[in-house]
């Protein structure tokens, strides 16, 4: 197994449950994203966009997504190196096609994170984001986007807005008891 993607709209819990995924299991480690644009959030290595074209350029990007006016690109030396190390990477994702990009380079283990829009909401106010309007925006593309494109592709489904992060953690950690570490080499 490569890692875990973990899909779903924004405040879905993907941050809280990836904290309690390694609290659980030490080879669980967040894939830190590129990020080109704004230099908000602790969990991207920022770039600039020169730098992420240089990238793409070099065939490093595995997959590259456009939101909020920032890029966001999981660079394949990245992977290569978290599971060099005997480690499984979790990567957040918000669009389907970067899921399928991901599991058909993997193995990987999609997982679908959701919130109702309305705790969506509630949770973006409650943790201060000045960007809720957008949130909202992206929760409702992620909800088209499922429905365009999410047939039969989750291994998990789990409701974060129902069942605690750390009980999500334990069902997606209990998927990988045993698992071996696929050590990936991606070719360009």
């Amino acid at each position: 197994m490569t890692g875990i993607v973990l899909y779903g709209p924004p405040a879905s819990g993907k941050s809280t449950v990836t904290a309690a995924l390694t609290a659980l299991d030490s080879r669980l480690v967040l894939l830190r994203k590129l990020k080109a644009g704004t230099w908000h959030g602790s969990e991207y290595e920022f770039v600039g966009f020169e730098r992420l074209a240089e990238l793409r350029a070099a065939g490093r990007l595995l997959v590259e997504t456009y939101r909020y006016g920032n890029a966001y690109a999981v660079d394949r030396h990245q992977v290569q190196q978290i599971t060099g190390a005997g480690m499984l990477p979790v990567v957040h994702m918000g669009n389907i096609p970067d899921v399928r990009r991901l599991v058909e380079a993997g193995p990987w283990l999609p997982v679908m994170l959701w919130v109702s829009r309305e705790t969506c909401e509630r949770r973006s106010r409650r943790r201060g984001d000045s960007d809720t309007a957008q949130r909202l925006r992206a929760w409702d593309e992620t909800l088209a986007d499922l429905h365009v494109h999410g047939d039969g592709l989750f291994a998990l489904r789990l409701y974060t807005d129902q069942v605690s992060a750390g009980e999500v953690a334990r069902q997606i950690a209990g998927t990988f008891q045993g698992v071996q570490v696929r050590r990936v080499s991606y070719h360009a």
